[in-house]
């Protein structure tokens, strides 16, 4: 796409954001919030995508159908793949719209929509984030969430991704994740979300059991977050030794 052609989508992406604002109903009341049926697995993909979608490409967000079934269908990153069609995909949206889930805009020459997720559920960004991961990937430990949530929000540590999970499962309108116990030889629980009703017994026991010897996923993610967080320190502690013994005339101790 050439740079002009490009600056029009996303004037016109903007336009889009700026009347569905506009558009976007009041945060419900609590027993709007309780009364929100069960959503289906296709409901949950479609929502999780157009979350993921408005962070991870602004500029093309809303989406239009096209870029939506192929968000859905999408390869990686996704938890199980599927194969929805433009109409099942149009079908879950137009069930969504009805809950004000979704929200659409006709400007332009084709459709396109945005989520109203985090005012219908009343959830503030960082529990919106951990949603949408389990939506799309489905049942995760703290440490893979903290992880796959990275390009949604950036979590300090585990223990903030660990009180918004307490938060979503204790909140006074209804739990909308559960920790399921643990499974035999797995050294960490897993979350999952609600919105489609409990968990059924094959999504529970979707991950082999790992030897308790094993390093997990998201043990070993945390660990590589924390040596490169150690990296870029030391990048910062040389920068600082290297300016003093500048400043001191000294030769600095690695160039001996």
């Amino acid at each position: 796409m050439s740079g002009p052609a490009l600056r029009r989508v996303s004037a016109q992406a903007r336009a889009f954001r700026v009347t569905l604002a506009a558009r976007l109903p009041e945060s419900p009341r609590r027993n709007d919030i309780m009364s929100l049926p069960q959503l289906s697995l296709l409901q949950t993909r479609v929502l999780g995508v157009l979350v993921e979608k408005q962070q991870t490409v602004p500029d093309t967000y809303p989406l239009t159908l096209n870029a939506l079934v192929a968000g859905c269908n999408q390869k990686t990153s996704r938890d199980p793949i599927l194969n929805a069609t433009e109409a099942e995909v149009q079908a879950a949206v137009d069930q969504l719209k009805v809950l004000s889930l979704v929200m659409e805009s006709s400007g332009g020459r084709v459709m396109r929509y945005a989520h109203n997720t985090g005012k219908v559920l009343a959830l503030p960004s960082q529990s919106v984030a951990l949603l949408t991961v389990i939506m799309l990937r489905g049942p995760q430990t703290v440490g893979e969430l903290r992880i796959n949530c990275e390009r949604l929000h950036r979590f300090a540590d585990l223990s903030a991704v660990d009180g918004f999970l307490q938060e979503l499962a204790t909140r006074e309108a209804g739990a909308l994740v559960v920790e399921l116990a643990r499974q035999p030889g797995a050294r960490e629980t897993r979350w999952a979300h609600l919105l489609s009703g409990p968990p059924a017994a094959d999504t529970i026991a979707h991950n082999a059991p790992v030897e308790a010897d094993v390093v997990t996923v998201s043990e070993l993610a945390a660990l590589r977050a924390n040596v490169a967080e150690l990296a870029r320190e030391l990048e910062v502690i040389k920068g600082t030794v290297a300016r003093l013994c500048s400043e001191l005339g000294v030769v600095p101790p690695d160039a001996h």
